[in-house]
């Protein structure tokens, strides 16, 4: 079984719907064998007509129940899990690789628990499809956001594209690429009750190879950059 780390978010996380949840990028042709299961939020089965819509696609819940159920099914399952979250996309603009990942270690903890390899994947050019109005850490957008989010459990990014006639204003995705690289499998003993000190030793791990994707692969996917790849939170 495998664990698929996906980043940045992005506004809306194209990527991961695009490899993981449909056959568009000829996934199972790329790694047969592997069946991947996208994962969302548990109140996303909770709206009607978009529920159903998900759930055709194959993507299930994030919740640990879920999570277990499937990578115990049989060898070569692989959850995906684009890390960040609703808290990244507040962060999710062009130019940037802003990722909250150092908090983030339950889908270590559930990797070590099933005793599932960890994949890192990160998509450049995710960030760059959408513009978000300015929300600084202190705006009173960035207020608001986070208030949403702490009753709800998820944000809403105030962002644009395209339109369907213009370039300009719209809720279409800029026409850009998005390259997404999967890295190398990290092995993890598995141990159903890992310790704190465990799970960061795993962690570091991860960041590493994160970090090695971006190395090799930013000068060919993110050369319009203004930053490089930081780890916020």
């Amino acid at each position: 079984p495998y664990v698929f780390g996906c980043h940045p978010h992005g506004i809306l996380g194209f990527a991961a719907v695009a490899n993981l949840a449909t056959d568009a990028t000829e996934f199972p042709t790329s790694f047969p064998g592997i069946t991947p299961h996208l994962l969302t939020l548990s109140t996303n089965f909770q709206i009607p007509f978009f529920r159903d819509a998900i759930m055709a696609m194959g993507i299930c819940s994030v919740s640990k129940k879920s999570c277990e159920a499937i990578l115990r099914k049989r060898k070569g399952n692989a959850i995906a899990i684009v890390v960040g979250g609703a808290t990244e996309s507040l962060s999710a603009h062009p130019g940037t690789a802003d990722l909250t990942l150092r908090r983030r270690l339950g889908f270590i903890k559930i990797a070590i628990r099933n005793g599932a390899d960890l994949v890192p994947v990160f998509s450049f050019g995710e960030n760059d499809i959408y513009e978000q109005l300015s929300n600084e850490e202190g705006t009173k957008v960035y207020h608001l956001q986070k208030r949403f989010q702490a009753i709800f459990g998820f944000t809403l990014p105030l962002f644009h594209g395209r339109g369907i006639f213009n370039y300009n204003i719209g809720l279409m995705p800029y026409r850009h690429p998005i390259v997404s690289v999967i890295g190398r499998p990290i092995r993890v003993n598995q141990n159903p009750n890992p310790t704190k000190a465990e799970i960061e030793e795993v962690q570091q791990r991860y960041i590493a190879e994160l970090m090695n994707l971006w190395e090799t692969w930013k000068d060919a996917y993110a050369a319009n950059r203004t930053k490089e790849l930081t780890i916020i939170a």
